[in-house]
């Protein structure tokens, strides 16, 4: 082999005749060899030389010039020898000009019965009889010892050779395997949606697939060879036995048991006629071994059905599982064997490290688990967007273990006004209800939806972020705690109380059915202290997901109370600032006047049918036209225009509700009770 950039030069020396060599390494040679007297008559280009014939120099056959870019001025002549089944430079160069792949060497180290004269001898101790043989020939021009680097067993330390060996392949092209799984892929949901393009050109560029590893474990692949011709054996015959003979006794047997008792009786090999065989010592390629699982997952078990709705795995799985899924399922059935793919990224610490013993920075599950519950574990594995890199520290885990408590505590306070509430009886229609009522089941509208299209999608921390932040910013702060004084001091039948009972019993049954699949145990426990109607499963992992209803939607609704919540948000800055000035403790000690600006606002205001002090919770709320010069106002941040004055409410403290009222007193019966509270406990008694 030569290099196709070098200039050869034909040098006539006395002893030797002419030898070809690169020109740059005669001077060099002629001196190793110590040829003294010599000319060079010729400077030759390789691709002069190239497809040349020469004669082998032991053997009575042709030898073929070819180039090759693996040449190198380092050492040597420049003209290497090549055998294409001992090197991979060499074996990707003898391919290029249709070179045997002739690799006469043993699995026991010594040359090929078939190779003349060296035939039996081990690989090392022939060299000394092959140089021997080219100096008898008068062909040897130097004999000498060189440093070079090659392949040494990484346990023994002993040189090794390359050899190429008969392999099992699966063909990409014959049947048209790449073409087939290149349409498949299309059909296939790839989630994010660069891993279609992944795996598209890591099929489109692949070699056909070699299936056989050398490894003493494994599975082995079950076919005989002919001890005589080496030809291989296998019938239908002989994968019937072995197939009941795995079975039986798994695939252990094959390494067990010698061929003749493996193979069916009277077994003759069809090219000689030979009857002994030996095993095939291969195993089948791993990736081979977990491609199939859909083989024997999917087809096996009756409550399955193929093709899977999602394989999933870390990014690194498009060059294996999902890769050998593919074509083992197109090669066998003619489809892919998913209908979506979800890839995730790698745990990492908060900093962005891998995972690492020696750093400390291992977060063990079983810890959190043991620490926090394996739903606050499950809840961190849902929020993180999977696409990336996963952080996990302890840091975090207490982050959303405080998450977690707070949607729990949401759902239990729901749970907790409960206690005389019959959902076959006490359910209330929605379209009698206040605003205020419909309009939180228009936020649970849009929360349903988004978590349902979320799920659709696999992004499951949108669905933590929109169920966290509906449980805390629209329950807790918002309509819970408004409804908190309908719950607590109306009459225990009060049309008001029962629309807050159903609407939280609605809501409850969405969010705890939002939630099963990525807080099981704390869903499951919600669910058993719910109220229920007649047919209901036993766990909340039997019933259906939660259904969008339209009597929730109202967007004109949705947009008028917006604005209220974000003026209730100016209320709150007020409040807040009367309270560091010490004007009231409690929001139900205050008396709030608002001005308000010539805007669409004070329309929607002026027409609320729910009474602006429960809105608030204060005990009194008016909207003004002016403010008394002698008040401290608050200038709205938000909203421009907006003026509030907060004062010390008017009246008395009821004992009952904690509101300031005018009547407290005015019950002989209940005298520390305000006008409403006197008449609820009348009602109550």
């Amino acid at each position: 082999c030569l290099h196709p950039d070098f200039t050869y030069a034909a040098v006539k020396t006395d002893s030797q005749g002419i030898l070809i060599l690169a020109k740059e390494l005669v001077k060099d040679v002629m001196e190793i060899t110590g040829i003294h007297e010599y000319e060079v008559i010729a400077e030759l280009s390789a691709v002069d030389l190239e497809k040349k014939v020469c004669k082998h120099p032991i053997y009575d056959r042709d030898s073929l010039i070819i180039l090759g870019d693996h040449v190198t001025l380092d050492a040597g002549t420049g003209c290497v020898h090549t055998a294409p089944g001992h090197g991979a430079d060499d074996h990707i160069v003898g391919k290029r000009y249709g070179l045997e792949c002739y690799s006469p060497v043993e699995d026991n180290g010594v040359f090929s019965a078939d190779v003349e004269e060296f035939g039996g001898q081990f690989i090392f101790k022939a060299n000394e009889n092959i140089n021997a043989k080219l100096e008898s020939l008068g062909l040897l021009l130097r004999n000498d010892n060189m440093s070079h680097s090659y392949p040494h067993c990484w346990r023994c330390k002993k040189p090794v050779i390359y050899r190429a060996t008969p392999q099992w392949f699966i063909s990409m092209d014959k049947l048209d395997l790449r073409k087939n799984s290149l349409e498949e892929i299309n059909n296939v949901k790839w989630i994010p949606s660069w891993g279609r393009e992944r795996i598209y050109s890591m099929i489109e560029n692949r070699p056909d697939w070699c299936l056989s590893r050398q490894r003493s474990w494994g599975v082995p692949i079950p076919v005989f060879h002919c001890k005589s011709c080496k030809d291989v054996y296998v019938t239908r015959e002989s994968v019937d036995k072995i197939h009941a003979l795995f079975t039986e006794h798994s695939s252990d047997v094959w390494f067990d048991k010698d061929a003749e008792f493996l193979m069916p009786e009277g077994a003759v090999c069809d090219k000689c006629g030979s009857k002994e065989f030996t095993k095939d010592h291969n195993i089948l390629d791993v990736w081979f071994d977990s491609g199939v699982s859909h083989a024997a997952v999917l087809e096996e078990r009756e409550e399955l059905q193929r093709p899977a709705d999602l394989y999933l795995e870390g990014s690194d799985q498009h060059r294996g599982w999902f890769h050998s899924s593919l074509l083992t399922a197109v090669g066998r059935t003619g489809h892919a064997p998913y209908k979506a793919v979800l890839t995730h990224g790698f745990v990492v610490d908060e900093n962005g490290r891998k995972m690492s013993k020696s750093v400390g920075n291992v977060v063990a599950p079983e810890s959190v688990i043991k620490q926090y519950g394996a739903d606050v574990l499950r809840l961190w594995a849902a929020s993180a967007d999977y696409r990336q890199d996963v952080s996990i520290s302890n840091n975090i885990i207490k982050q959303l273990s405080d998450a977690y408590r707070r949607i729990r505590n949401t759902c239990r306070f729901m749970l907790g006004n409960f206690g005389d509430f019959d959902i076959a009886s006490d359910m209330q229609p929605i379209s009698e209800m206040s605003e205020l009522d419909r309009f939180i089941l228009h936020r649970l509208h849009q929360v349903v939806d988004r978590a349902l299209k979320s799920y659709d999608s696999f992004e499951f921390h949108t669905i933590y972020h929109t169920l966290q932040n509906f449980c805390v910013v629209d329950l807790s702060s918002f309509y819970l705690d408004i409804i908190k004084d309908r719950l607590y001091a109306s009459a225990p039948d009060d049309p008001a109380r029962r629309d807050a009972q159903t609407v939280m019993a609605v809501i409850l049954d969405a969010v705890v059915r939002i939630m099963a699949p990525i807080l099981p145990f704390t869903a499951d426990e919600i669910f058993a202290h719910m109220p229920k109607a007649g047919n209901t499963a036993e766990s909340i992992h039997l019933e259906p997901m939660v259904q969008l209803d339209p009597a929730w939607k109202d967007n004109t609704l949705a947009e008028k109370w917006e604005n209220i919540r974000a003026l209730r948000s100016e209320v709150t800055k007020a409040l807040e600032e009367a309270r560091t000035r010490k004007l009231i403790g409690h929001p139900l000690d205050a008396k709030l006047s608002i001005m308000l600006p010539d805007t669409e606002l004070k329309t929607i205001v002026q027409g609320l049918e729910e009474p602006l002090h429960d809105i608030f919770i204060v005990s009194q709320a008016a909207v003004v036209d002016a403010l008394d010069e002698s008040d401290t106002v608050y200038q709205g941040k938000e909203i421009e225009g907006l003026a509030i004055a907060v004062e010390k409410a008017v009246g008395e403290k009821c004992d009952r509700c904690w509101r300031f009222d005018t009547t407290i007193g005015d019950d002989a019966d209940h005298p520390a009770a305000c006008e409403r509270c006197a008449a609820v406990l009348k009602e109550i008694a």
